[in-house]
Parts: C-alpha cells; structure tokens; sequence
C-alpha cells in the first residue's frame, strides 16, 4: 500500500533528476580512496546505497511510487534494454557449465514459499488469533494465496491467484504492503551480503571454482575485443538495445492479446501476460544475437549501458520501500516475516547441503521473491555476466508460480481451519 499523501515533489522529471544525482554520488564517492568512504562501503555496498537513498526520499515523503511513473518505464524500457545487453555477450555454454546447483537452489526456495506459507499461518496464530479473523471472501488465507504468486512468480501469477480465490479486494492493499516490505527488506539483506560473498562462501564451504571461471572468460573476451567507440558505435549499440525492446513490446502485445482470446479464464494463466512476453522475448533476441557478429558490440560497451539501466531500476525499486508501512498491520507483516524466514533457513541448509555459492542462494530466492525485476539485478551485482542466470530462473519461476501458489493455497486453507 503505497503513501497516499502528496509528497513534496510529484513532477517526475525532478524526480528522475533527484534518483539520478543520487546514483552519481554513490558511484563517485564509492570511488574515492579516502579511508572514510572505504570504510563507508565496506559495511554499507554501493548497489545496498542506489537502493536504500531512494528508499529514505520515500519514506520521508519527499517522493512517493503512488505519483510517479517511473518504476513502470523502468520495468517497460530499461529492464528488458539492459536484459538485451547483457546476454548479446553471453556465453551459454559457460552458463550451462554452472551446473545443477542453480536449478536446485532455486527449486529450494519454491519449497521454502510453498511449505512457509503454511507454517507460518500456524506460528502467527498462537500469538495473534484476530489476524485470521476474516469469513468468506475475506479469510485472510485467501489474500496470501496472492502473495504466494507473487513470492514463487510474479505480477502475473499474483492477478491470478487474486481471481481464482476471489480475496476481497478492499482489505487487498493490506496483502501488497507485506509483499513489498517483506520482499524488498529482504532484498536489502542480500545487497548487504554480496558485500561478504567470500566469507559467506567461505562459510558454506562452496565450490565457486565454475563461476570464476565464467566471470575470468567473459573479462578476458571484454578485454580482447574493447574499443573507443565513437559516437556512431554508442548510438548502434542503443540502436540495437532499443530497436529490440520496441519488437519485444509488439510481439508480446500481439502474443498475450492472442493467448487471451484463446484461453478459457486468462486471468489465470502467466502466458496471457505482457510483462512475461516482454522478459522472454528480449532475453531470446539478445541469446539468439550472442552467436552472430553483434555479440561484437560488447567492445563498445553494452554491458555497462545495461548495466546503468539496471542501476536506474533499482532506484525506482527503492522507491517502492517506505518503512514507515511496518506498522500498518503488525499481524500481516508477522506471517510475511516468518514465511520468508521460513523460505530462507531452507534456501541455506540447502546451500550448505550442497555447498553452494553465495551467487546461487541469493539469485534462487530472488527468481522467487522478485522476479525478473529483480534476479538480474541481485545477479549482475556479482558480476554483469552473470545477469542471465538471474532471468532464465526468474522465467523457470513464472512458469511454476500458478501451480505453486495453488498448492501453497490449499495448504494455508487447511492451516487456517
């Protein structure tokens, strides 16, 4: 539930302006050697900071996501363009060499959403009875069948757990809070880790030995084919990224308009969504584009071209984040607190388990929590190469968000009686 008070700025040019300026002073001061900022960073990340500063402006209701349009572009334009620049360069077969460990990590933290729903209800209601208290359409188990879409899913399998259980959509809002304070505090808490991914790893006892690998081969063709591009080389380069986001929107428009007309109830089915579309699609023209001439392009730098439209995500995402909602509705936020705390403890005996790396822990669940708005972000924060991993989950995610949450629903129905 986002502020409904007019913040002190509304005009999205100058918040788009303030989000910019606050993107430059972290990346300037983080930057700068001087033993006051190194320190600085080493507790608090830069990536944690582009996300936490916009989160402070909103919170202190100097902007606010309920008047601004920028998260939307950002989601429509930048994601999908920074999802094209950075798998143009990929290297496919480095990803499959990966190995199994994502595919489980990821699967792990389905588990962890589908079997914490549940339990968590159980927990909740020793301590808070009146949490439960709604009949018919407004059991609350009904409300959190939406937020199990989301958590397994996205956007899209969340409409569609809110059709098939018909939760009632005035106590709605309540629902989206928790998603959005849970799922971005935790977000914060693996920004905050990749600062220690050694030391986690360490923990863990991982094997990174595959990862390293990926990130020395993809650095060393970085450096084999850079240039000084001119201005003609930067303008094909956003030609390319944009020209290919224009043909993703029109196909998934054309795709899910389609597969709506088709399809018996739409609303309950991912591949009626745009957004999915949109993901899929620019992701497969970039793969596709890595095995021809223009996985050249990378020498003029279309990594750091997405990875500036990923940065800009994250501090639309950050927007999002207004602390002062915690306590609106303490009960709620206690089922969503301990549901992803259930999710998490599984995710890392899990990873300690199998020995996974950090990288998988921390991209798996967020193929799950977030989405493709947000596994190639958490992804490319190890290292640019590393963003498609974060989208083919996220992807893996949407297609086994629906049957999930349907599973999770019926299992938090019997929690509840």
């Amino acid at each position: 539930m986002e502020n409904s008070i007019t913040p002190l700025i509304t005009n999205d040019a100058v918040v788009f302006g303030l989000l910019m300026a606050s993107l430059a002073f972290v990346f300037y001061t983080s930057s700068l050697k001087n033993s006051f900022w190194s320190k600085f960073y080493k507790i608090f990340p830069a990536l944690l900071m582009c996300y936490l500063i916009p989160s402070i402006l909103s919170t202190l209701n100097i902007i606010s996501p309920a008047h601004s349009n920028l998260y939307t572009m950002a989601k429509n334009y930048l994601l999908p363009a920074s999802l094209v620049l950075m798998t143009i360069s990929v290297d496919l077969k480095g990803i499959m060499n990966l190995g199994s460990k994502s595919i489980i990590m990821f699967l792990s933290g389905t588990i962890g959403i589908i079997i914490g729903g549940p339990l968590a209800i159980l927990i909740v209601s020793y301590f808070s009875p009146e949490t439960f208290n709604g009949v018919g359409f407004q059991e609350v188990w009904r409300g959190l069948a939406t937020l199990a879409g989301s958590w397994i899913g996205g956007g899209a399998n969340q409409a569609a757990m809110l059709e098939i259980y018909k939760y009632d959509q005035s106590l709605y809002s309540g629902i989206v809070a928790v998603d959005i304070i849970v799922a971005n505090i935790w977000m914060a808490i693996l920004l905050l880790g990749i600062g220690k991914t050694e030391k986690i790893d360490k923990w863990l006892k991982a094997d990174v030995t595959a990862i390293e690998d990926l990130k020395a081969k993809v650095a060393a063709y970085q450096n084999s084919i850079t240039k000084n591009p001119s201005l003609t080389d930067l303008m094909i380069v956003l030609g390319v990224a944009f020209g290919i986001v224009g043909l993703s929107h029109f196909l998934a428009d054309n795709l899910s308009s389609y597969i709506t007309s088709v399809v018996a109830d739409p609303s309950t089915s991912v591949l009626s969504s745009r957004f999915f579309w949109l993901v899929l699609l620019a992701t497969s023209i970039g793969v596709i584009l890595s095995f021809t001439k223009a996985r050249k392009l990378e020498g003029y730098g279309a990594s750091k071209f997405g990875s500036v439209c990923i940065y800009i995500l994250v501090a639309t995402i950050g927007m999002k984040m207004d602390v002062t909602k915690t306590l609106e509705n303490p009960g709620l936020l206690a089922v969503g607190g301990v549901w992803m705390l259930i999710h998490v403890i599984i995710m890392v005996i899990t990873a300690k388990i199998i020995r996974a790396p950090f990288f998988f822990l921390a991209v798996g669940s967020k193929a799950n929590v977030g989405g493709a708005a947000s596994a190639p972000v958490i992804a490319s924060a190890f290292h640019p190469s590393l963003a498609p991993v974060g989208v083919l989950l996220a992807v893996l995610g949407y297609a086994l968000g629906t049957y999930g949450a349907m599973f999770c629903a019926y299992l938090m129905q019997i929690a509840s009686q």
